[in-house]
C-alpha cells in the first residue's frame, strides 16, 4: 500500500515538472515573436530584461509633440444658435457703446424678428463655410450689421449685397458685375468672397477687431491709425485708434447682437427656430431659362426663388454664366423633375443681342420688336442717350433664335452710351463767296445736309446776305463724356448760340462771314429736320 502511495506522488512531480517546462519554452517563444514583429510582447516577471522595438524609423515621444484636443460636445447642436454659440472665439468688447447697442437692439423686438427670420434663408450656409475655415462664429452674425441679411440691400456709396461690396473691392475677391448678374448679391459666392476678404484682414492685423474696422473702413484706413498711434507711443487695439463714428460702432454693434444671441433671456429677446439643416441646394443649369419658369417649375414663390437667386436681375438666366441655381432642399429634386419634362416651348423667352451699330433707342426698340418704354425699362436706359456699338440689350427671343447666349456675351456683356445730339434749326447769313461747301466746314457738317436743309444743289453759291438754314447741335458733342459738363472746344472766330436747356454753347459764325441769328426750333427727336421753303 505504501509503495502505492509513493509511486503516485512521484508520478504528479514529473507531470508537474513538464507542465513548468512547457510554459517557460512557451513564454520564450511569445516574447520573441513579440520583438519579432515590433511589439513590446509580454513583460517578464522578475528581473528580465524589458523588449524595445528594433525598427530605427520610431523615435520616443517628447512632451513637446502632445497637445491636448478641445473637448468636443457628444450632443449635436439643437439649432443654428446653438451651433452659432458653440463656435464663438473672438473676445469681447466692453464697453459703455456696446451696452448702448444693446439696448438699441433689445428695445426693437420687431426688427430683430424680421432680420432674424430673413437670416433663415442663408446662416446654416454661412456657419458651414466658417467651420470648414475654422473661423469665429461670430462673424455669421455680420450681416445683421451690414445689411439685416438682405440680399438685395444697396448702400448710398453703391455697395450691395448682403456683405455690401464696394463695385471696386467685389471686383478684387472675383464678383462677376456685368448686365445680366452681380455677384455682390449672389448667396454663396459673396459668403466666399467675404471670408476671404475677412481672412486676409485677419492675416494683416492679427486681431479680429481691428480686420473688423479695416471690412469697415479699408485695411489703408486702418494701417495708417495704427501707424499714426505707434508715432505717438499710444496703444493700438480697437479702442485706441481715432476712427470715423461709424467704424466706431461698428465692433460694438456686431458684440451685442453677439451678446444678445448668446443670452436672448437676459435681453428680452425672442430668437426663432432656425433649423440645423441647409435650407438650400444647388442646382445645374443647362439652359438659358426665364426666372418666372424656374419659380414654377421649382414649385416655389417667385419671392423665394429671387430671394435665394438675388444676383440674376434680368427676367432670364444665362447658363452660360449662371451655371447653378439655389432651390430650397426639398424643391431641388421637384425642379429637376419638371425641368426634364417640360415641353411647351422654349425654356427662355429673353435672349442677348450686341448691338452693332451706334443707335437711338428708337431704332433699337424696332430692331428687336419692343416698345421704346419697355426697351428702356428692361435694359434700364437713361433718357436722351444713344447706345453705342458693342452694348449688350436684354430683347425678346424669336420662335427661330435656337441657341443660347454664348458665353463671350455671357461673361462681357455690357452696355455703354453717349449723349444723344439734339439740334436746333438756325438760319445764319451766307457772307461773300460763301456755298454750301463752306457753310459746311465752317459748322463741322456734311454739305449734303446742308444742301438738303436749303433744297440746292451742293455745289450752289449763296448770295451774299442770304438766310442759310442750318442745325447745330445744342448738347454734348458725342466725343463728351456722360456727366462732364465739358463744352466742346471752340473753333477759330466762333460766335456763340446759347441754348435754353443749359446745354453746350453753339459754334456759330465764322469771323468776316456770316452770322447766326438767335431764333431756334428745337429738331424733334428721332425726325429729320423739315426743309424750309425759300
Amino acid at each position: 500500500m505504501k509503495f502505492i502511495v509513493a509511486t503516485c506522488l512521484a508520478g504528479s512531480l514529473v507531470l508537474a515538472g513538464c507542465a513548468g517546462t512547457d510554459n517557460s519554452a512557451s513564454s520564450s517563444t511569445t516574447a520573441k515573436a513579440g520583438a519579432s514583429a515590433g511589439g513590446t510582447g509580454a513583460r517578464p516577471s522578475g528581473s528580465a530584461t524589458p523588449v524595445y522595438p528594433r525598427d530605427s524609423n520610431l523615435s520616443p515621444l517628447t512632451s513637446g509633440q502632445a497637445r491636448s484636443q478641445s473637448v468636443v460636445t457628444l450632443a449635436p447642436p439643437a439649432d443654428m444658435w446653438d451651433r452659432i454659440r458653440r463656435g464663438f472665439k473672438m473676445p469681447n468688447l466692453e464697453s459703455d457703446l456696446v451696452r448702448d447697442r444693446e439696448q438699441w437692439y433689445a428695445s426693437r423686438p420687431d426688427y430683430i424678428q424680421r432680420m432674424t427670420e430673413r437670416s433663415n434663408k442663408y446662416i446654416f450656409h454661412i456657419v458651414e463655410e466658417l467651420e470648414r475655415r475654422n473661423m469665429p462664429t461670430e462673424l455669421a452674425l455680420l450681416p445683421y450689421i451690414e445689411s439685416a441679411f438682405n440680399p438685395q440691400a444697396v448702400s448710398s456709396a453703391r455697395a450691395a449685397g448682403m456683405w455690401q461690396f464696394m463695385p471696386a473691392t467685389g471686383t478684387d475677391f472675383d464678383l462677376k458685375q456685368n448686365i445680366f448678374r452681380d455677384d455682390r448679391r449672389d448667396v454663396v459666392a459673396s459668403t466666399r468672397a467675404a471670408l476671404d476678404y475677412l481672412q486676409k484682414l485677419y492675416g494683416m492685423f492679427g486681431d479680429w477687431q481691428l480686420a473688423l474696422a479695416a471690412y469697415n473702413w479699408g485695411e489703408g484706413s486702418v494701417g495708417r491709425a495704427i501707424a499714426k498711434n505707434q508715432r505717438l507711443g499710444l496703444p493700438t487695439t480697437y479702442s485706441d485708434l481715432s476712427m470715423p463714428a461709424e467704424t466706431r460702432l461698428y465692433v460694438p454693434k456686431l458684440q451685442a447682437v453677439k451678446n444678445i444671441v448668446a443670452n436672448p433671456q437676459a435681453f428680452n429677446a425672442e430668437l426663432p427656430l432656425i433649423a440645423n439643416h441647409p435650407y438650400f441646394q444647388t442646382v445645374p443649369l443647362t439652359r438659358d431659362l426665364d426666372v418666372e419658369l424656374a419659380a414654377k417649375l421649382a414649385d416655389v414663390r417667385i419671392e423665394d426663388f429671387r430671394a435665394l437667386n438675388p444676383a440674376a436681375h434680368k427676367p432670364v438666366l444665362i447658363a452660360a454664366g449662371t451655371s447653378e441655381i439655389l432651390l430650397p432642399w426639398d424643391n431641388a429634386a421637384v425642379f429637376k423633375r419638371n425641368f426634364d419634362a417640360y415641353t411647351q416651348g422654349q425654356y427662355a423667352s429673353w435672349t442677348a443681342w450686341v448691338v452693332p451699330t451706334t443707335m437711338t433707342v428708337a431704332d433699337a426698340a424696332q430692331r428687336s420688336g419692343m416698345s421704346e418704354s419697355d426697351l428702356r425699362a428692361l435694359n434700364n436706359v437713361p433718357p436722351r442717350m444713344l447706345i453705342k456699338a458693342g452694348s449688350t440689350l436684354i430683347v425678346p427671343r424669336g420662335a427661330r433664335v435656337k441657341e443660347d447666349v454664348a458665353a463671350v456675351v455671357a461673361d462681357g456683356g455690357h452696355l455703354s452710351f453717349q449723349p444723344e445730339i439734339i439740334t436746333r434749326r438756325t438760319t445764319v447769313k451766307a457772307g461773300r463767296s460763301d456755298n454750301v461747301a463752306s457753310i459746311a466746314r465752317r459748322y463741322n457738317l456734311k454739305p449734303a445736309a446742308v444742301a438738303d436743309w436749303n433744297d440746292v444743289n451742293q455745289n450752289h453759291a449763296f448770295k451774299r446776305g442770304y438766310s442759310v438754314v442750318v442745325y447745330l447741335p445744342v448738347r454734348a458733342t458725342p466725343a463728351a463724356r456722360v456727366g462732364s459738363g465739358a463744352a466742346p472746344a471752340r473753333g477759330r472766330g466762333a460766335a456763340v448760340v446759347t441754348s435754353k436747356r443749359g446745354g453746350a454753347p453753339v459754334k456759330a459764325a465764322a469771323r468776316g462771314s456770316s452770322s447766326a441769328k438767335q431764333a431756334v426750333v428745337r429738331q424733334p427727336r428721332g425726325g429729320t429736320p423739315s426743309k424750309r421753303k425759300r
